[in-house]
This record gives C-alpha cells, sequence and structure tokens, in this order.
C-alpha cells in the first residue's frame, strides 16, 4: 500500500514577522510486509509426517491427491495433502490446478479433522497453495476458511499452529483482503497468540519454545500487515483486549533480556508504530476532549495544564516540573489503547532507540512511533513532545541515531526532530544542541541524491521552527557554514517536486533568519547579501 502522510500548516511562533513552512509529514504507516515464505516441501522433512504415509507420492497425479481429500481412510487424506504441499512447492501450474479440481474447499473441509496429523499435512498443503497466488487466496477465504483456521488455532500442536499462522501471515499481505481478516482474527489471534506468549500479566517474563516463537513472530507479522489498512482497522486493533498490552509487555520484556534484535520485536514496534499512525484525529470522541482539555474559547483564566503558559512565563518555569509528573488525563499505569499516548510509552520507543543496534527497521518503526504521537497541532501532541525533550531527555537519543546513513531511518528521526522543534519551549536550548549536527547533514546544494529531499524538508522545518523562536539558531546557523547549504539548495537544483519542496524549505529558513537585522552583519561578513535571504516566491 502507499505510504500515507497527513499534512498540517506549520504555524511559527517568536522572532518577529515569519512565515511558516508550507507542510509537515506524520511518519506514514508502515508498508506491509510482503508474504511470509512458504512452507516447506514434505520431502525435505519439513512437515508434518512420516515416509511410510508417504510412500505412494510418487504414483500420484493431481486429480487422484485431490480426489483423496475426500477419502474417509485418514492415510488417504494425509498422502493427498502432502502431494499437493510438495508440487505446490515447486510448481505454479500446480497451484491454479488445485483450484480448478476444487481442491481448496476440500482441504479447508480437512482443517476440522479429529486426526491433528490430517490437520497439519491440510495446513502445510494450504500455505504452499496460497503463496504469491491471489486468486488461492480468494478462494480459501470464499471456501470459508479463515473461521476453520481459527477453530484449529485452539488445538494443542505447534507445528498446526506454525502453519495456521504463516497462512494468516500470507492472506494479511493483500490490501484487499485485510479488513474481512482482521474482522475474523484479531479477538481469536490476540486470545491464543499474543496473551500467553508475550509475556504479559503475572509472568513478566517471555517464555517460548523455538516453535511458540515462529508462531508469535507470523502472528505479529500478519498484525503489522493488518495495522497497515485503514483507520477502521487500526481503531479495530486498538480496542481488541488485550492486543496492545501484549505488544508493549513483549517489547518490555524482550528489552529486559536483551533481545532488542528479536524479529518478533521489530514486529511488535512497527504494529505500535502503525496503530499511533493518525492517532489523535482517530481517537474516540471522549478520549480526545480528555487529551485536549479546555478549548480556547473556554481557556479564559490561566490554567495548570501543559501548554497553556507561555515559555517566558515565570509561573510556567515553576510548574514546568510538576505538570510533567502529574497528567491527570491518563492513568498512572496505562492500560489497552491508553499506552498508545501515554508518557511512559516514550521511554519504551527510547529504550528501542538505545539498544537496538543492528535492526534498523526496529529503530525505524520506534523513530516513526514517536514522530506520530508527536505530530500535528493538538495539545496532547504538544504535551508528549515537551515531555520527551524534558523527562525523557530524548533528543540525545535522537540525534545519535542521525549517524546513520540510512535514508529512511532518517525521514522518521528528522520527522521527529521537527515535531520536537516546534512544540518546545526553550528554543534557545534546542538550537545549541542540534544546529550544527543537522546543518552537517544538509547537502551541499540541490544536485546531491542523498539526503532525499524529503529528509531535507525535515532538517530546514526543524532549523526553520528554531530560528522562528531563537536568533541563537540563526546564528548557529550561519557560525556552523550553514548559510552555503541552503542557498545552493534554495537556487541550485532540478524540477522534480521532492528538490523543489526542499527549495522552498530552504528559502523559509533564510527569510526568516533576515528577520535578525542584528545578524545582517554576520551574514554579510560571509559573504552574503539581502537578495540570498528573500524568497522568490512571496
Amino acid at each position: 500500500m502507499n505510504r500515507g502522510t497527513l499534512q498540517y500548516q506549520q504555524v511559527a511562533s517568536g522572532g518577529g514577522s515569519v512565515h511558516g513552512q508550507s507542510t509537515i509529514r506524520r511518519a506514514g504507516s508502515l508498508h506491509s510486509l510482503r508474504s511470509v515464505g512458504k512452507g516447506g516441501d514434505i520431502l525435505d522433512g519439513d512437515a508434518c509426517g512420516g515416509s511410510d504415509t508417504l510412500g505412494g507420492m510418487q504414483n500420484l497425479d493431481m486429480p487422484t491427491a485431490v480426489s483423496y481429500l475426500g477419502n474417509s481412510d485418514v492415510a488417504m487424506q494425509m498422502l493427498g495433502a502432502a502431494y499437493i504441499q510438495h508440487q505446490c512447492y515447486h510448481s505454479t501450474d500446480a497451484k491454479s490446478q488445485v483450484r480448478q479440481l476444487k481442491g481448496i474447499p476440500a482441504l479447508v473441509e480437512l482443517f476440522s479433522s479429529e486426526s491433528q496429523e490430517v490437520q497439519r499435512y491440510a495446513t502445510g498443503a494450504t500455505r504452499n497453495l496460497i503463496y504469491e497466488n491471489m486468486d488461492n487466496k480468494t478462494a480459501l477465504i470464499q471456501a470459508g476458511g479463515i473461521g476453520k483456521l481459527m477453530e484449529a488455532l485452539g488445538e494443542p500442536d505447534d507445528e498446526l499452529r506454525k502453519n495456521i499462522t504463516g497462512i494468516l501471515w500470507n492472506l494479511s499481505s493483500k490490501d484487499n483482503l485485510k479488513e474481512k481478516l482482521a474482522k475474523e482474527t484479531l479477538s481469536e489471534l490476540t486470545e491464543k497468540v499474543l496473551v500467553p506468549l508475550s509475556g504479559w500479566g503475572d509472568a513478566g517474563v517471555i517464555q517460548q519454545t523455538p516453535s511458540e516463537a515462529d508462531i508469535f513472530y507470523n502472528t505479529t507479522g500478519c498484525l503489522r500487515n493488518l495495522s497497515s489498512v485503514s483507520g477502521k482497522t487500526r481503531q479495530q486493533m486498538r480496542e481488541t483486549r488485550g492486543l496492545v498490552d501484549s505488544l508493549v509487555a513483549y517489547v518490555q520484556n524482550s528489552l529486559e533480556e536483551g533481545k532488542a534484535e528479536d524479529k518478533g520485536v521489530e514486529n511488535c514496534v512497527c504494529v505500535l508504530r502503525n496503530l499511533s499512525y493518525q492517532l489523535y484525529s482517530e481517537l474516540p470522541p471522549s478520549v480526545l476532549l480528555r487529551l485536549e482539555g479546555p478549548t480556547r474559547g473556554q481557556d479564559t483564566q490561566e490554567s495548570t495544564a501543559i501548554g497553556c503558559f507561555t515559555p517566558q512565563s515565570k509561573k510556567a518555569k515553576e510548574q514546568k516540573n510538576q505538570e510533567l509528573s502529574t497528567l491527570s488525563e491518563v492513568a498512572r499505569q496505562p492500560k489497552g489503547a491508553e499506552w498508545l499516548w501515554h508518557p511512559l510509552v516514550l521511554g519504551l520507543y527510547s529504550r528501542v532507540l538505545q539498544a537496538c543496534e543492528n535492526n534498523a527497521a526496529t529503530r525505524e518503526a520506534a523513530a516513526g512511533a514517536l514522530q506520530n504521537v508527536t505530530a500535528g497541532d493538538s495539545r496532547w501532541a504538544s504535551v508528549l513532545s515537551r515531555v520527551a525533550l524534558e523527562q525523557e531527555r530524548l533528543l540525545p537519543v535522537v540525534l545519535d541515531q542521525l549517524r546513520t546513513q540510512s535514508d529512511v531511518e532518517l525521514r522518521s528521526l528528522t520527522g521527529l526532530l521537527r515535531n520536537l522543534s516546534r512544540h518546545g519551549r526553550n528554543k534557545d536550548d534546542m538550537a545549541t544542541k542540534v544546529v550544527n549536527i543537522l546543518v552537517t547533514k544538509l547537502p551541499s546544494d540541490g544536485h546531491q541524491k542523498q539526503p532525499s529531499g524529503e529528509v531535507v524538508v525535515n532538517i530546514c522545518g526543524t532549523l526553520n521552527n528554531l530560528v522562528a523562536g531563537s536568533s541563537l539558531a540563526a546564528r548557529d546557523i550561519t557560525f556552523f557554514g550553514g548559510l552555503p547549504k541552503l542557498v545552493a539548495i534554495k537556487t541550485s537544483h532540478d524540477n522534480s517536486p521532492g528538490k523543489l519542496k526542499a527549495a522552498k524549505a530552504a528559502s523559509t529558513v533564510l527569510s526568516n533568519m533576515f528577520q535578525y537585522s542584528k545578524l545582517h552583519k554576520d551574514y554579510k561578513q560571509k559573504g552574503f547579501t539581502k537578495q540570498d535571504f528573500v524568497d522568490p516566491t512571496l
């Protein structure tokens, strides 16, 4: 699916007459994962039975194998399913042949067999049958396969559960199947897999066999895909009892056990990131009302709520620490969906960023989740930004992550910085810590391919937010060599959309820098004239 974005008007404040950046991007909901790998080949020993049962496979053909599925003899059913699994592992044509022979409804019937061995063979065949085959996925659903799979998921057989969750992950890779899949599977996947295998609850410890680790990975891979499809499905997932709690618990417990690189952690953080996408526009009105506090019209007197005082207010400074530690809008200990917007989740994402050294996808997801919950002009986005800066001390962590050469990571990290710079109170302090690093990340001109235009726009957006409220930011941009880069990004570029947006963003920073007349002498000493700072679009 396409990466979603939410745009909103950037409002600059302070520092004289300033121009707001045109748009700012919220971290996009992650792309769906590709289908999980197909199952094994029965002859490689990856499937479910012994060689004695399969001795007759060499003499079979597909019509005979499909006919065996309806035989009353359990051994014949296993033989037919095993042949289908083997052929579909190696041949795309075999997949079409099974569908044309009406083999898919016959396999679905075997999902309910009293023999777990038959169930394993039938689900193993189905896993290969639907791999990268949309027609077979559709046929499986039309045959009532999802309901039968969920019934079989309760069986105490890890190989069977591994097959079932692998099938569900495969199905979830297609956008047009996701909403139906979510409706029919979320509650049971959460109850039968997430909750018992995540360490949520009294245990507080992840206790998984190798097979259970695969089951958990398949399940969270499925949820990762489902969480990327629509606001309706995201809200359904947020409201599923135990789902968010289990994801958070698994990440917490994995961090405690030194397993931040775990692929299950990657999936969990990606789901949390997706569920935080467009969060403030998708929250129930009652929750939003509580988080937003009094409206501007009602707020006629100074309130003690975060964000209601000006940064310069003495009273604001006196109450800042108290405000951050006593947020009445949320429970002291979050439950369910409240984790997604609770201040405690900021620390969790920060720990992931610091602990995950090798898995870039996990780091990017954590940064994207932080970007999502601090994005927008809602009061709570501002609250969480300030908690992140003032209580969690997130800024040094983010700046350290900027050493990456991955443009995907940089997009989320710089997007997060842009949000923090917008909502942070002390622009002077932030400017002294970030300007030098951000100027270093800027390209020399608008023709460089890396970093991408989106990263450049985010960097310029951050610089602009700081310049809008701090002359120190403008001073440091000049001192650390930012002027030549900004002018070159503005004037030397091709006409691609990304480069044009970057040029506009650089132009806005320059225009706002020129508002500080006391710095004109410094600009001139660096060889720049008023014309270099003029925004040609104004």
